[in-house]
């Protein structure tokens, strides 16, 4: 999986008829926030390819003379922008360039030309022949863009991230989707009214056994855990195609026609989830803001973000104003709520988890400019150099350990509180990225796998971080509260709903999260109230007692929970390999609660190393126990 990177400005290089810019609005907050590569067969224009810009891509089209043009920008754009502006806008250089026979070009000089064609054609259009020879009048514009020079260079760029291959959509979808890919298919439509189908790829048409073809290998792809957005036109056999599927109907104008009345035109958009999965399981924000989106992903240990849409699912079943997340962790589930515009309070006993609500959820609106940022990491004071004396040939280099000290320094320095927490969470997040595998439960860097993250300098991902988060803060003009404190003596006025995931206990695993994190856990605390283990090799400190480490622990502390919070809605995660059993949750739970319902949710969890090395799964189910 990888983070989209800060994107680039870029436009689609044809105006292609059926393109889907004017859809964007719609189509990008269907796109998951987390996929493993991008697929498109039916390329066209690339509107939306080149408006999410992922960082793997795989695109094609059955169109040799389409896919040469973007081979030929990834790969030679300098040769094919001085072709360009070789061209004239006349319409006797239009005819003789249109003669031209693309096959005996160059091609680079291929791609410029229909580049050329269709900025000075009639509406851009894209059709050919019988024979395969392009056939659109001259437009006669009087300054079409011919050569667009900076928008091709930054083509070239996200070009250069993709595969670029001519290919059949039924050998991309068959033979080349992988489990967690994101596909997009916008295939030629099924014709409506008098003008019928304008997408014309190649000479072929798109007949009505290519769209019952291409209906049974969307069927395929999600039994093979792959998640696809399809568009097509809306008429009775797109429905009847695609009758088990959830679909969209959105107004759009067609710039084809030159009657008035025959622009407006509608397309379906069909969602095709893996099967088995929810409506809002696989990628959540189908359901709720895009917002949730842009929290920060974090490797942090029992976060849910995967498991955001299931949450939400059973949440807004019931009517509810103000919602208590009484262990935060990662921060993400109450991020969740309140992009929901729920008034949210965000607890955890751990500080650094604390500090992550204070930065993304209490915070509603200041943010940590660059340049203030840049200011943290220079030394213009006496500092202590307690990271780089406790910590050294640990974790991180010896330069890297004074940074490290020189920020802590000046991080406590800055007055305004939220600015402090926005700091503090990218520190964090830098030192967790800069660790193969983001824990501190070993030293040196044994697990290094060649991450980029890895290669990158602890101040770069320092400022990456500071902008990931600053893209995070939001109002929702409501009152939030981050709080670090004992779930169990928490006072705070009862909530309308309270979210619980505590510490998982299960015999002979590991859910103690400050030998994991100890490091990162002191930064955050400044180290103040530890006592610092010096005979262990990673140098951690004694973990905070909790009731979550054995079964009856376990047991009393929900016993003691529910009981406080018993006039609220309560929704607990826990997992069916956890103790309490699921029986003795429901029967817990029930002695407060007049109904309790369970959500079984299969997931596969990570959890330590194996003797041999090898990254132990196990997969098993995720509870949400509902009581109200």
């Amino acid at each position: 999986m990888y983070r989209i990177k800060e994107k680039i400005d870029v436009r689609p290089i044809l105006k292609w008829a059926g393109g889907k810019s004017q859809l964007l609005p719609v189509l990008l907050p269907k796109v998951p926030a987390n996929y493993e590569r991008y697929v498109e067969p039916f390329f066209g224009g690339g509107a939306l390819f080149f408006s999410i810009q992922p960082h793997r891509a795989l695109i094609a089209d059955r169109n040799p003379e389409l896919v040469n043009l973007y081979q030929q920008v990834a790969n030679d754009v300098e040769t094919v922008i001085r072709c360009l502006k070789r061209y004239r806008n006349t319409e006797e250089d239009f005819y003789r360039v249109r003669q031209q026979d693309w096959h005996a070009l160059e091609p680079s000089e291929a791609a410029a030309r229909m580049i050329y064609l269709n900025r000075t054609c009639f509406n851009g259009l894209y059709r050919v022949n019988g024979k395969g020879e392009f056939n659109v009048p001259y437009g006669g514009y009087k300054n079409p863009t011919i050569c667009d020079e900076r928008n091709l260079y930054a083509a070239s760029t996200v070009l250069k991230r993709a595969e670029i291959r001519c290919a059949d959509y039924l050998e991309i979808l068959d033979n080349d989707v992988c489990p967690g890919d994101f596909v997009f298919l916008d295939p030629p439509y099924v014709p409506v009214g008098e003008y019928g189908d304008f997408k014309r790829y190649t000479k072929e048409q798109f007949y009505d056994d290519d769209q019952v073809a291409l209906a049974m290998a969307v069927k395929r792809l999600q039994k093979r855990n792959t998640y696809a957005i399809l568009t097509n036109s809306n008429h009775p056999r797109v429905h009847e195609l695609y009758a088990g599927f959830p679909r969209e109907v959105h107004e759009t104008k067609r710039n084809i026609s030159c009657k008035s009345r025959s622009r407006i035109g509608e397309d379906v958009v069909v969602l095709i989830r893996p099967s088995g999965k929810s409506e809002c399981e696989h990628y959540e924000h189908i359901q709720f803001p895009v917002q949730v989106t842009r929290y920060p992903p974090t490797r942090f240990m029992g976060s849910k973000r995967k498991l955001l849409g299931h949450i939400w699912q059973v949440a807004s079943r019931f009517d509810f104003e103000s919602v208590l997340d009484l262990f935060s962790g990662s921060g993400v589930v109450g991020y969740m709520f309140k992009a929901c515009g729920k008034q949210v309070i965000s607890n955890d006993y751990m500080y650094m988890a604390s500090t992550f609500t204070k930065a993304l959820v209490e915070n509603n609106g200041t943010v940590l400019d660059e340049e203030e940022a840049m200011r943290l990491m220079e030394c213009s004071h006496t500092v202590d150099d307690f990271v780089s004396r406790t910590f050294q040939g640990l974790y991180f280099s010896d330069e890297e350990n004074a940074l490290i000290d020189v920020m802590r320094s000046n991080i406590a320095r800055l007055e305004n509180e939220y600015k402090r927490a926005i700091a503090m969470t990218a520190l964090i997040r830098a030192c967790t990225k800069k660790r193969p595998r983001g824990l501190f439960t070993y030293t040196g860097l044994r697990y290094d796998d060649g991450r980029k993250d890895l290669r990158k300098s602890l101040s770069e991902q320092f400022i990456d971080a500071v902008k990931d988060v600053n893209r995070a803060v939001f109002s929702n003009g409501q009152e939030n509260r981050s709080l670090n404190g004992d779930a169990l003596e928490l006072g705070v006025e009862t909530p309308d709903l309270v979210y619980i995931d505590p510490p998982y206990y299960t015999p002979g695993s590991d859910n103690e999260y400050v030998r994991r994190y100890h490091f990162l856990e002191g930064l955050a605390r400044y180290w103040k109230g530890v006592e610092i283990q010096q005979n262990t090799s990673t140098k951690k400190f004694k973990s905070y007692p909790t009731p979550f480490s054995s079964r009856d622990g376990a047991s009393r502390a929900f016993e003691s929970i529910f009981s406080r919070y018993h006039e609220s809605l309560i929704i607990v995660s826990y997992s069916s390999n956890s103790l309490p059993s699921r029986e003795e949750m429901i029967t817990i739970l029930g002695k407060y609660k007049r109904r309790v319902e369970v959500v079984p949710i299969d997931y596969r969890y990570q959890f330590g190393n194996r003797s041999d090395g090898k990254m132990r799964r196990d997969r098993v189910q995720e509870y949400l126990f509902v009581g109200y």
